[in-house]
């Protein structure tokens, strides 16, 4: 069974000026002993506006800063958000294999949604339509990394015209693909579609054989690809805080987890949230934590080698560990990591080639089948793009009547957002009601723009 680790960079209140430079810091270190460890995967998310629950929000930045600090480890989106409001899919492409060129080949692309309403509606992802965006974009990424040209795609969320998207990944068509998974639906949702599912769920071993079966029959079964390769695996998640003493181990383990379920629900579920006022973190202080599964790898190295044990008999291809949750210390961390290390996780590292050698052997006719069901890219001759000032002398125009319409433009864009000609201030420059600038008319051009300096 392999492992991976979960960068979702919580930060609870209070902050100091460098608490979050402090918390990336202390992470990339993090990572460097993981790997030692013998962990394989550095799986970082990508949220925004979740404070204090998550302050990763540029994984493809911080993954590259893994992936310089490592050799062997892999380095993962859990998730990058697709709908094309978040991230176009052209840009998911280049950065996706640009990361993996950076890193020699070692990326893993973990897909997904979101479904808090602060992302959703900051972003104009309407929550209804937001799985179909999804699967639209993850399609039409894919084929970008897989095809030179790429042909174009005219669609009900984005189009755009045929290009060359580089630069093309080191892992070809393109690096493995994931879903995030909440619930049964959408891991059998991943099976069909051959993704593997990031199962960001805490179980037990009962729960998560189940999960695991269910994927594995779904996948034989019904498997029609969404990219154009497939990756059937399954990873579960799991707390994680291992000390000698399981007693202290669970004092200082136990809360930070709880914390941890807490705040997404906050999210998601249940919460009423004032962006920078609420402080979720004195909220929680006050909350009876709800019982959950999923931290049987917080206690003694004994205690964890059985609940790991549990989830390797159960099926699960890899257990991604929350190493890092609220209230815990940095150096108590690094400690419990480098004892995972030495004495819980090797035993797993083992005997995982053999036992995912014996998966394959198993799947193969299944991986084989699905290969032959993969979106087909049809092939087309894409048309010159001329440069402008080439169209433009074409057309009849000039470069100086185009430069002129500009002008003017410009003038009545920078009237509307900063001043008015006579000094007077825009009331729309500053809807907020913020303080704002005056800039005397003396200080514009003649067609209302700035004089150089």
């Amino acid at each position: 069974m392999h492992f991976g680790m979960f960068f979702e960079l919580q930060l609870p209140r209070p902050w100091e000026a460098d608490s979050e430079q402090q918390l990336v810091r202390d992470a990339l270190q993090w990572a460097e002993i993981g790997e030692q460890a013998g962990i394989g995967y550095a799986w970082a998310q990508e949220h925004h506006f979740l404070e204090e629950y998550s302050h990763s929000t540029a994984p493809e930045v911080f993954l590259a800063a893994v992936s310089q600090r490592t050799v062997r480890m892999r380095v993962g989106h859990g998730i990058t958000l697709m709908p094309p409001s978040y991230n176009h899919p052209a840009r998911v492409a280049e950065r996706i294999a640009m990361l993996d060129l950076v890193s020699e080949g070692r990326v893993e692309w973990g897909t997904g949604e979101s479904s808090s309403r602060i992302e959703l509606e900051a972003f104009g992802v309407p929550y209804i339509e937001k799985r179909a965006m999804w699967a639209e974009c993850v399609r039409e990424a894919a084929k970008m990394m897989a095809r030179t040209p790429y042909p174009g795609y005219a669609g009900k969320y984005f189009s755009m015209p045929p290009r060359n998207v580089v630069p093309k990944p080191v892992q070809r068509p393109h690096p493995p693909l994931w879903v995030a998974c909440t619930n049964r639906e959408t891991l059998k949702l991943a099976a069909r579609l051959g993704m593997g599912a990031l199962t960001f769920s805490f179980m037990n071993a009962a729960e998560s054989r189940f999960w695991v079966n269910e994927y594995y029959e779904t996948f034989m079964k019904e498997c029609q690809p969404i990219g154009q390769t497939v990756n059937p695996n399954v990873a579960m998640l799991a707390g994680l805080y291992v000390h000698p003493n399981g007693q202290i181990a669970e004092e200082r383990g136990l809360r930070g987890q709880q914390f941890f379920k807490w705040a997404l629900a906050h999210y998601y579920r249940f919460g009423k949230h004032v962006p920078g006022r609420t402080n979720l973190w004195d909220e929680f202080q006050h909350v009876e934590p709800e019982p959950m599964a999923g931290i049987g790898a917080v206690g003694d190295p004994k205690r964890v080698r059985e609940h790991f044990a549990e989830m390797e008999e159960a099926g699960v291809d890899q257990v991604i560990v929350l190493q890092q949750a609220a209230g815990y210390e940095h150096e108590q961390i690094c400690e419990s990591l480098e004892l995972a290390g030495r004495e819980v996780l090797g035993e797993f590292i083992e005997r995982h080639e053999e036992r995912n050698r014996r998966k394959m052997a198993k799947l193969e006719p299944y991986v084989e089948r699905a290969l032959t069901r993969l979106p087909e890219i049809f092939d087309t001759e894409p048309e010159p793009v001329v440069a402008y000032p080439r169209q433009w002398a074409e057309e009849g125009a000039t470069e100086q009547q185009i430069g002129a319409r500009r002008a003017v433009d410009a003038a009545a864009l920078w009237r509307m957002h900063v001043g008015q000609s006579d000094g007077r201030v825009s009331g729309s420059a500053h809807p907020a009601g913020g303080r704002a600038v005056v800039t005397p008319s003396a200080d514009l051009g003649p067609s209302g723009v700035p004089d150089a300096q």
